[in-house]
Formats: C-alpha cells, structure tokens, sequence
C-alpha cells in the first residue's frame, strides 16, 4: 500500500512539473496579465506552486479564466451606492 501511495505522488509530481514547465512559459500569462512581463526570476519563482496546484490551474487555463473578481462587501456596498446614484438597481 506503501508503495502505490508513494507511486501515486511521484506520479503526481512528475505530471505537475511537466504541466508547470509549460504553464510558466505559456499560462500564466493568459491567467493574468500582469505576469506578461514577468521575468526568469519571477518564473522559478512560481514553477513550485504550480507542480503542486497542477490541477486547479490546468482547470483554469483551459476555461480560459483570467484573474477572479473579488466580491467583498465593501465592493458590493460601493456598487450598490453608485447603482441608487444612477438610479439602477442589481
């Protein structure tokens, strides 16, 4: 049991850094656009969360999906205000 739990990380492992070699050099910066002019520097700097984040960003990458909004209540709040200023409701 030891060894296919162990099988089962290196696998897991040697896919991440496969799919993060090509996600630094390509996906990221679909995902976001800051990182467009991101440098060597900033690129190691990613690959290891990317090797172990593999699925949640390949996921992303495939939809297409760019940074996520952020929903606060204070950006509900400030929306809400500038919506009864124009006199629009949401």
């Amino acid at each position: 049991m030891i060894e296919n739990l162990v099988l089962a990380a290196g696998l897991y492992l040697a896919t991440g850094l496969l799919f993060a070699l090509a996600f630094v050099t390509a996906g990221v910066q679909r995902l976001d656009g800051d990182a467009r002019g991101g440098t060597i520097g900033f690129r190691i700097l990613i690959l290891p969360g990317a090797v172990l984040l593999w699925p949640l960003l390949a996921v992303r990458w495939a939809r297409g999906a760019g940074v996520p909004a952020e929903r606060t209540a204070h950006k509900r709040l400030a929306a809400n205000a500038a919506d009864e200023r124009q006199g629009t409701t949401r």
